[in-house]
């Protein structure tokens, strides 16, 4: 069993479970009806995603696990998503902000991925990159909306982006895990991708009249388990019912 591509693969699926958690919060909460069921949709995609990499990582791993396992009974250290991912919703801008700067390295990401040398992987990538071009499409109209929109809309999303800044550069996190399988053919060089990340979403907020914040302080530490005070909160409803009723299937 190959533990760098179950390692890798799980990062993914992290980033896809947490998320895709938080956004289907608003599952009944959307502003209007529309962008309530965009949302919950949305959330549904990433869940999928989140499904699909956990059974190819908990295969890879070979430990007996399952991806329910995966999902539902680690402990927070294990978890291995990026630090954005687990930030609150807060108003629907903060939301709409925080989705737009994981929709567009998502975006990037998946489209190297569909060359990975891992059939699994690159069949994965392949699928969720056409649910990620509408993710990206959806987020970054609605930033350009609420930031070229009224006033308030204006400084909620600005505020917000001021907010969620420091989390981005985490996104482009690697280890000797990706360097090993970048040699592999099979991992995504983000060195390569980060200008084109950075270059679009330079490009929507001039259009979204945001200014991107000019600071050097970034927050990190999800990628290698040391996370924020909110995801402990996220697992504790995440996880409630499978450990409530231990093997309970749907």
């Amino acid at each position: 069993m190959n533990n760098s591509i179950s390692t890798y693969t799980l990062r993914i699926a992290d980033d896809s479970l947490i998320l895709g958690h938080r956004v289907s919060e608003w599952c009944g909460h959307g502003p209007i009806l529309e962008e309530d069921i965009a949302l919950t949709n949305i959330a549904l995609d990433l869940i999928g995603q989140a499904t699909s990499l956990l059974e190819y990582a908990a295969a890879t791993e070979g430990k007996g696990r399952t991806a329910d396992d995966l999902a539902f009974l680690r402990y927070e250290r294990d978890y291995t998503n990026v630090l954005l991912a687990e930030q609150p919703n807060g108003d629907f801008g903060q939301t709409i902000v925080r989705q737009w700067l994981f929709d567009t390295f998502r975006l990037f990401f998946y489209e190297a991925l569909c060359y990975s040398k891992d059939p699994q992987l690159a069949a994965i990538a392949e699928k969720s990159l056409k649910e990620t071009k509408y993710h990206f499409k959806h987020s970054s109209e609605w930033v350009i909306r609420l930031g070229d929109g009224t006033e308030e809309s204006h400084q909620r999303a600005q505020a917000a982006l001021d907010l969620l800044w420091r989390y981005a550069e985490e996104l482009f996190f690697m280890n000797a895990v990706d360097h090993e399988l970048i040699a592999q053919g099979i991992a995504v060089d983000l060195t390569t991708i980060k200008p084109l990340w950075l270059e679009r979403i330079q490009h929507v907020a001039k259009e979204a009249t945001l200014k991107l914040p000019e600071t050097n302080w970034v927050m990190k530490g999800g990628r290698e388990g040391q996370h924020s005070e909110y995801l402990g909160y996220l697992l504790a409803e995440m996880q409630y019912m499978q450990r409530t009723y231990p093997g309970m299937e749907w």
